[in-house]
């Protein structure tokens, strides 16, 4: 992978402005005004600052991956394989630019909870809220250069959207899952987002086992990474 290039698309989803509003700003605004309806219960707090940063940081990542989209309708990937820049080289970039638009949720959105809300966590839990959510976007980024390979410069802002808005939603990152009907209890086990904000959870919450959603998250990586890998080479070899 060559270090210009990546560099390169770095600054270029970096410059996104609009793409800065919905996966920082939107969390901490929505961090802070539902951190005050809490009122002094420090411990509902955490959790949704947790819950924020998730957002924040998988939906970046996902974001990330809808440069595809236009760069295979403008036929920048076409230009891409005359130079040596190896297909495995290019999406590896791509994984890379997802997962540093998610750093600034999860660096921020916590630089907020101590600053503004009083947040406190010990060294320890620190580290596995702000590095353990972040790593945890990796399946994000995978999925988010998944619908890149599939979707066009037209449709991706759509689909990315009301996906994020799923995968938040039904996560258990809006709303508590115990106030939603019993089947979505069991909806958000399967979603990538439910074990992604619990890698956070578990670091406050003894009774969470950081474990399982270790295992879950791996299992999303593993076979979105197949999946990627796979579409790419087929639609490689049409063109």
């Amino acid at each position: 992978m060559s270090t210009g290039y990546l560099v390169l698309e770095i600054k270029r989803a970096l410059r996104a402005g609009r793409f800065l509003v919905f996966t920082v700003a939107l969390p901490i605004l929505m961090f802070v005004f539902l951190a005050n309806v809490h009122g002094s219960d420090p411990d509902a707090r955490t959790v949704l600052m947790i819950n924020m940063s998730t957002w924040g940081a998988f939906a970046a990542a996902l974001f990330a991956g809808a440069r595809v989209a236009i760069e295979r309708d403008a036929g920048w990937q076409r230009q891409l394989r005359l130079t040596p820049l190896t297909g495995g080289g290019y999406l590896a970039g791509k994984g890379v630019v997802g997962m540093v638009v998610a750093l600034p949720a999860v660096v921020l959105v916590p630089l907020v909870g101590v600053v503004v809300e009083g947040v406190r966590l010990d060294p320890g839990q620190w580290l596995q809220v702000t590095l353990g959510v972040w790593l945890a976007a990796i399946p994000f980024a995978l999925l988010g250069l998944l619908l890149g390979q599939y979707g066009t410069a037209d449709s991706m802002q759509s689909i990315t959207g009301v996906l994020m808005m799923v995968l938040a939603m039904f996560g258990g990152l809006w709303l508590p899952l115990d106030v939603l009907p019993g089947f979505f209890s069991g909806l958000a086990k399967v979603l990538p987002t439910y074990w992604m904000n619990k890698v956070g959870v578990s670091a406050v919450d003894t009774r969470q086992d950081l474990l399982p959603a270790v295992l879950v998250l791996a299992a999303w990586t593993a076979v979105l990474g197949v999946l990627t890998a796979r579409r790419y080479r087929l639609d490689s070899a049409r063109k």
